[in-house]
């Protein structure tokens, strides 16, 4: 299935000169959503996955079905002061400033193998910090999913150590 054909692209937004990649289009779209989902699940089948985790929001959105179809728990990573048990939380830089990413300190066990899960790979930094949390509680990352890899944007080169694994790229 060409999943670029379900993907709205969006010139001049949030501001002059980004070509948003806008995956509403292709989430609305019951069969396409399932089949990205499934595409992904056979990317990844092979690598012994015992959880799934994700960013908030649109981790969440792709990160739970990947989870469910592959047969495992799913654990969120959200923003600081989201999660209301006892967490660590990591810094990563924004275009504009720093924010700040946490999950549960009981969230995976050591030597788990988890795969993030994200709509879209830009720059990496919001998963490198996924990556950075999992690692601190001991986790093992067996690997990195995405609708989208921007891979202008070259956001693999923060993710060295992962295999990353991505429906549509654009160059």
């Amino acid at each position: 299935m060409d999943f670029k054909q379900y993907i709205r692209v969006i010139p001049d937004f949030p501001q002059p000169g980004i070509r948003f990649k806008d995956i509403t289009t292709l989430l609305k779209d019951g069969a396409a959503f399932r089949a990205a989902i499934r595409a992904l699940v056979d990317a990844v089948r092979d690598r012994q996955i015992e959880v799934v985790a994700g960013p908030e929001a649109r981790g969440f959105v792709i990160g739970a079905p990947l989870a469910l179809e592959l047969g495992v728990g799913f654990v969120p990573i959200r923003k600081s002061g989201k999660l209301p048990a006892e967490t660590v939380e990591a810094s990563y830089n924004l275009e504009y400033g720093t924010d700040k990413l946490a999950i549960h300190k009981d969230a995976v066990r050591p030597g788990q193998r988890v795969l993030v899960a994200d709509d879209l790979l830009a720059t990496g930094g919001t998963i490198e910090t996924c990556v950075r949390l999992l690692k601190q509680l001991g986790a093992e990352v067996v690997g990195a999913a995405f609708l989208i890899e921007l891979g202008y944007l070259n956001g693999r080169e923060k993710l060295k150590d992962v295999n990353v694994f991505s429906l549509v790229r654009y160059d």
